[in-house]
């Protein structure tokens, strides 16, 4: 069992050498799905869905360790690194995966606005 939670932790969360798989698609998400809006304005994506088999997410959601902020702060770093900006806060949803799937996981994502506060 600890093999196996060792090898999902390692897909989701980088150690210090090497980055997780997970982390690695979120990250090219970032560079396929970037727009020009503007001369050395590029916004990349910001709202991220990371869909996981449901054992997987079942042992995440348990866990006390917070992934979705981990990842979120791994992507800002990115996008500071690469001159990226972003139209609102970085989000990133774990769900499980709707329907049977041999894929450990799949990351959409989409740019979203900031929502404006309401008076």
């Amino acid at each position: 069992m600890e093999q196996w939670t060792t090898s999902v932790w390692r897909c989701m969360l980088p150690s210090r050498q090497e980055q997780g798989e997970a982390l690695t698609t979120l990250l090219r998400q970032c560079d396929a799905n970037t727009l020009i809006v503007g001369r050395q304005r590029l916004v990349a994506p910001n709202d991220f869905v990371i869909e996981l088999l449901p054992k997987t997410h079942r042992l995440i959601a348990a866990s006390p360790l917070p992934v979705a902020p981990a990842l979120a702060a791994q992507v800002r770093r990115h996008a500071a690194e690469q001159g990226y900006i972003f139209a609102g806060p970085v989000a990133i949803d774990l769900r499980p995966t709707p329907h049977d799937t041999a894929v450990r996981f799949r990351v959409y994502s989409r740019i979203a606005p900031a929502r404006r506060r309401e008076s």
